[in-house]
């Protein structure tokens, strides 16, 4: 399915301060980032790619248009997405992320605005957010192709007849043939090596000489 970028504008973020804001033991845990279309009309997203900072865990918001008497409303369709399966770790902390339209909570048409609430509950971190933000939504189809009767229904041709027709079974010969050498050779081992002399008398056979023999 083709795809094709959506000219976006992503705005500072906010951050929401975690513990006394008077100390230095204070610091911003969570991230609110707003992204807009301002020159787009509502449309159907399909995939947000982006690069994590050290952001453990996201929640998507999105802001879609109903109709033209009610307000725009806000719903959650990702909720604390893990970025960084240890917050304490480094794995996953700055690996580029896809999430896909069917990961989503709810539908996804009709889209005027994202939020996207970032967090990290790890000190170890001085800071975290999301870089190289990427809106896609579904490119124009591709025009379907039309093809002639005759390719779509091709008519069947004549089988040619098989090279081997009215030849013997080829295991059949081999058979036979392994047969007549067997045969062969029985007959060969049982011929005799002595030459039978002549046993005649005046040119004629004594028939009591070729009994004995």
């Amino acid at each position: 399915m083709s795809r094709v970028s959506v000219p976006c504008h992503v705005k500072g973020t906010v951050a929401l301060q975690v513990g006394d804001v008077r100390t230095s033991q204070g610091r911003p845990g969570v991230l609110v980032i707003d992204v807009t279309f301002p020159s787009v009309a509502p449309f159907e997203l399909q995939e947000i790619m982006f690069k994590n900072y050290y952001t453990a865990f996201l929640t998507i918001r999105v802001r879609q248009h109903t109709s033209t008497h009610t307000p725009a409303k806000w719903v959650t369709c990702l909720r604390d997405y893990c970025l960084m399966p240890d917050p304490h770790s480094e794995e996953g902390a700055q690996e580029y992320v896809s999430l896909f339209k069917h990961q989503m909570l709810c539908d996804m048409g009709k889209v005027l605005e994202l939020r996207l609430i970032l967090r990290q509950p790890s000190p170890l971190w001085l800071s975290f957010t999301v870089e190289e933000l990427q809106i896609y939504q579904q490119g124009p189809k591709s025009p379907s192709m039309t093809f002639p009767k005759w390719l779509l229904h091709p008519v069947p041709c004549e089988q040619p007849a098989p090279l081997l027709e009215g030849l013997p079974d080829p295991s059949r010969v081999s058979s036979e043939v392994q047969q007549m050498w067997a045969l062969t050779e029985m007959i060969r081992a049982s011929h005799t090596s002595t030459r039978i002399g002549r046993f005649d008398v005046d040119g004629c056979y004594d028939l009591n000489l070729l009994s004995y023999t």
